[in-house]
């Protein structure tokens, strides 16, 4: 598998095969940042509403937030949702006027709340409406546009075919699909199948993603489907190495082996820094509990004790101090 000139968004060039997936309440700016210098080729925000009276709140602007710290080589994508055309293309801009490099355009979330606005996923069910978001949003900015979709609405209007190809026809620059109906959400067999069909029907970049959590089986879905790139997801809580990991395997065909201790260590510090620092202590404390529970899912004694601290302080004594201990009983044990 090559790893070098791999595949164009718009003028972009991506020399990577590893996108971390939008999630929401986790792929923040604290997340991204730590996933990029991990290994992640792209980093794509939290899905933001194209309702222009949110623009303003706490939680939308923390979410388009971008990382200062961010290399030449990295891109800002900020993922957009909703179903009026105008109010989707007027998001667009005004991500784009603040810093986006590529906006993509959500129509895979199976969330109950985004659906009975009739965005999301709910979007599968109505072609001419897609065709008029597409439209609307591409031609009001001057930057690449994504699309992510899922195969279909149920298993009865598995529609991915026809929306890739009406995606490429209007302008859309790359195709990112789970290989799963909405009605599936979550659950069940991913359809890999349907992905290899639309990625040789079409000429833009497709990225697979669902259910991929290992090199061995990010390298088995690339080269099924012929996706340009693999889009992790929930595997990359607790595990942001995942991507470094998933690249060394295309490039040298076996497997990196997990972090060092003090790898280990040091990222999760530092990402308990970042997140401190761009939340602030009332909220940091709390925001980065759940990502420590994703971090230590074998130490339920100590999450269950660092869940109960208040402070930026003490949460940074109390892990400091257990992972330097943790650290040396895996030292002695080796």
């Amino acid at each position: 598998m090559r790893v070098n000139n791999l595949y164009h968004i718009g003028p972009y060039k991506i020399e990577s095969r590893t996108i971390l997936a939008p999630m929401a309440g986790i792929t923040d700016m604290p997340f991204r940042r730590l996933c990029r210098e991990l290994g992640a080729g792209l980093t794509v925000s939290e899905m933001v509403a194209s309702d222009p009276s949110t623009w303003n709140t706490t939680k939308s602007m923390n979410r388009t937030k971008f990382d200062k710290n961010l290399s030449k080589s990295s891109l800002n994508i900020v993922q957009i949702a909703g179903a009026d055309p105008k109010l989707m293309a007027a998001a667009a801009q005004y991500n784009v006027d603040h810093g986006a490099h590529i906006i993509d355009i959500n129509m895979g979330c199976p969330a109950k709340k985004v659906c009975r606005r009739a965005a999301g996923s709910s979007l599968l069910k109505d072609i001419p409406l897609i065709k008029s978001i597409l439209k609307a949003v591409t031609k009001s900015v001057n930057v690449p546009v994504m699309l992510k979709i899922r195969t279909g609405w149920d298993s009865t209007s598995r529609n991915a075919m026809q929306v890739a190809k009406i995606a490429q026809d209007i302008g859309i620059s790359a195709l990112a699909i789970h290989g799963r109906t909405r009605a599936c959400r979550f659950v069940g067999e991913v359809e890999y199948q349907s992905i290899a069909e639309v990625a040789s029907s079409i000429d833009i970049p497709v990225f697979a993603n669902g259910d991929i959590t290992t090199p061995h089986e990010a390298g088995a879905v690339i080269r099924f489907t012929g996706a340009a790139a693999v889009m992790i997801g929930r595997a990359a809580r607790g595990n942001p190495w995942i991507f470094s990991q998933i690249e060394y395997f295309f490039e040298h065909k076996k497997l990196m082996g997990p972090p060092s201790n003090t790898a280990f260590a040091e990222a999760i510090l530092k990402h308990m820094k970042w997140v401190h620092q761009f939340y602030g202590e009332s909220t940091g404390v709390k925001i980065f509990r759940k990502h420590l529970n994703w971090y230590l899912p074998e130490s339920p004694d100590f999450t269950r004790i660092f869940n109960t601290l208040t402070t930026t302080k003490e949460q940074k004594q109390a892990l400091s101090s257990y992972l330097g201990h943790h650290n040396n009983k895996r030292e002695k044990a080796a």
